[in-house]
């Protein structure tokens, strides 16, 4: 783990880039960020971090689009990731941290994978299919602080457009995260730590929302999903070579 100037501009940078993600795309801040936080943090902190800030940036977009929100699909997606939370949080304190890395890495790498395919799974249709993508985004989202792939499945499988998804996944992801930070509680950092997070939460916000402009909906979707891949095939060789 980095200390110091050094530990504190590395993390900021980390939220800074997975801040700018979450508002130019609507969503990402988790793909793109946990995996260099667990790297930089180790697994325990670096998930619980990611709940908060994913969390609270949501929380913000959320403002002036939760009139967009569909309960019919969303009571489910949450429902089922409220009961598979605590199983998340559990594995996270209990596994070796060589084995964590790996699982997580795995996971994110996975998930960026299907999501990049836009998988057609005709189990992920519906109620049933709500419950089944929340229960796994529920799991993931504690266990390796990356809990939208299974909802972005869902949705791709449901027919949204982007715009349906993006207040939909906001709202899906504050939930999760309330769930998660209860689960896993918060990360135990320094005050100097936490000015650096939070100055970078807001400053990442105003840098993409100006990229935002000027930036292709492909393009973006691309950027995240590419860094996400990366990051997750990194984690997932560190935790490899730890074994």
């Amino acid at each position: 783990m980095t200390s110091g100037w050094a530990g504190e501009a590395l993390l900021a940078g980390i939220v800074l880039l997975g801040s700018s993600v979450q508002w130019l795309t609507g969503m990402g801040f988790a793909l793109v960020a946990v995996p260099a936080l667990v790297l930089l943090l180790g697994p325990a902190e670096g998930v619980v971090l990611a709940n908060c800030a994913c969390g609270a940036i949501s929380v913000v977009g959320l403002a002036s689009g939760w009139r967009q929100v569909r309960p019919g699909a969303m009571v489910p997606l949450c429902a089922a990731a409220a009961c598979t939370v605590p199983a998340g949080a559990w594995m996270t304190r209990r596994l070796p941290e060589p084995v964590l890395l790996l699982t997580m890495g795995g996971l994110v790498s996975a998930a960026v994978l299907l999501v990049m395919r836009g998988a057609r799974v005709p189990a992920l249709r519906g109620t049933k299919g709500a419950v089944a993508a929340g229960a796994v985004g529920g799991f993931m989202n504690s266990a390796a602080g990356v809990g939208g792939p299974p909802v972005s499945l869902y949705a791709v499988n449901a027919g949204w457009t982007v715009r349906e998804f993006v207040p939909n996944a906001q709202f899906y992801v504050v939930v999760v995260n309330v769930f998660s930070v209860a689960a896993n509680g918060v990360p135990q950092l320094s005050g100097p730590r936490w000015v650096a997070v939070v100055a970078a939460m807001v400053t990442g916000g105003l840098i993409g929302r100006v990229l935002a402009a000027r930036t292709s909906e492909r393009g973006a979707r691309l950027l995240v999903l590419s860094l996400a891949l990366a990051g997750g095939v990194i984690t997932a060789g560190k935790g490899m070579w730890g074994l």
